[in-house]
């Protein structure tokens, strides 16, 4: 979409003479203060804290910092290219929806506010296992629409397989297997907060609905939904899963395999060598591990070891169209945007997604001009310096 950023851009400008007094943010920070004045302490810790004392969360924004752009000029900008190519699928922006459970607790919309926002865009939406709207119903609300599942690998086999099953039955075109969350993290907020939204029935949709999973119970999750949870108290997460399980992911679906929280460059090579499609640079926006390497810190050594063989996506910490520049300078195919599109959601749903999402692509496309450069995929770390 040619000079996506300067129609967006005008279009709030032409509001100047009328301004909506209720007009939704621009500013990164406005969003966030918004989610936190409709949000109870519960929900919005759960969305906006991290693991610990959160550094990790910090050290994924002071790995922006660490890099500054160098423009270039008389470069002949005024078209540029957005688009990228994914596991043979071509999308409008180097942008997907991160995966995100539990969106019910954020807003009504939930799930199916942010999949129809992705959908308006031409944004793949990444449907969480922990969604609260089953995946199939996602799909039918976002029809052709590109859409990817994410997968928390349950310690029962023949619920992971379903999950599998079930998403490439229902048009999902890639799978993102999050390796970094085998159990949930000490988050000092949640529990500070006494809040975990599963225990109330938020964001286990998908299992609520998974035959394999309800052949496990005596009576369907409606009939005993207490049973059904203390049910997926058990089967949540598996801690003993090793590389040589990839090969059960690679018998139960045709879907391209994308592994995400990969950080260290060992374990890059082995994704490669156990078959992986994809990988994922990312520390799960800081949710898992405090004191962890940002994730940009990080994105350098894995692309060195990827080489180009399979694509290399990167989130945690993304907050501007500058960012994004960062990111794919430094080797990254795309990157995933997360809590900022939470934050819309709880301001303004659907809408709110929208609305950071465009405004976002809008900086990208605008700030990739104005460094110097017309193509997002031609981008590479020459345009880049470390701070001093």
């Amino acid at each position: 979409m040619q000079n996506f950023g300067n129609q967006v851009q005008f279009r709030l400008y032409q509001t100047m003479h009328q301004p909506d007094p209720d007009r939704l943010p621009v500013v990164c920070e406005e969003w966030e203060e918004k989610a936190r004045e409709v949000l109870q302490e519960g929900p919005y810790d759960y969305v906006a804290a991290g693991a610990g004392a959160g550094k990790t969360m910090q050290n994924n924004l002071n790995a922006f910092n660490r890099w500054e752009i160098i423009p270039r000029m008389l470069r002949n900008v005024e078209q540029r290219d957005l688009d990228i190519q994914l596991f043979g699928d071509t999308y409008p922006f180097p942008v997907l929806h991160a995966p995100i459970g539990v969106q019910s607790i954020i807003h009504e919309d939930g799930d199916l506010g942010s999949a129809k926002a992705c959908a308006e865009l031409g944004v793949p939406f990444i449907a969480s296992s922990a969604s609260t709207t089953p995946m199939e119903k996602i799909a039918e609300e976002m029809e052709d629409a590109p859409r990817w599942f994410q997968l928390y690998w349950s310690n029962d086999p023949d619920i992971a397989a379903s999950f599998l099953q079930r998403a490439e039955a229902s048009g999902y075109s890639a799978v993102v297997v999050t390796l970094d969350t085998p159990m949930m993290a000490w988050r000092e907020k949640d529990l500070k907060n006494v809040y975990l939204p599963f225990l109330l029935g938020e964001g286990v949709g998908n299992y609520f609905t998974d035959p394999a999973f309800c052949a496990k119970l005596k009576k369907s999750p409606h009939e005993d939904p207490e049973a059904a949870i203390k049910l997926w108290t058990q089967v949540f997460g598996n801690a003993g899963l090793t590389w040589e399980d990839i090969a059960f992911l690679k018998a139960n679906t045709n879907l391209p395999i994308i592994l995400k929280g990969i950080l260290h460059p060992e374990d890059a090579k082995r994704a490669l060598e156990y078959g992986a499609d994809g990988v994922i640079v990312s520390n799960h926006g800081g949710r898992q591990v405090d004191g962890a390497i940002g994730a940009l810190e990080a994105l350098p050594g894995v692309c060195n070891v990827i080489q180009d063989k399979i694509p290399v996506l990167m989130d945690s910490g993304i907050r501007r169209g500058s960012d994004i520049i960062k990111a794919m300078a430094l080797g990254a195919k795309a990157v995933l945007i997360g809590r900022p599109c939470m934050y819309g959601l709880a301001a303004a749903g659907q809408q709110g997604v929208t609305e950071v999402m465009q405004n976002m692509i809008a900086d990208l496309d605008i700030t990739l001009a104005l460094t110097g450069e017309s193509s997002i995929k031609e981008l590479n770390s020459v345009i880049l310096r470390k701070a001093e």
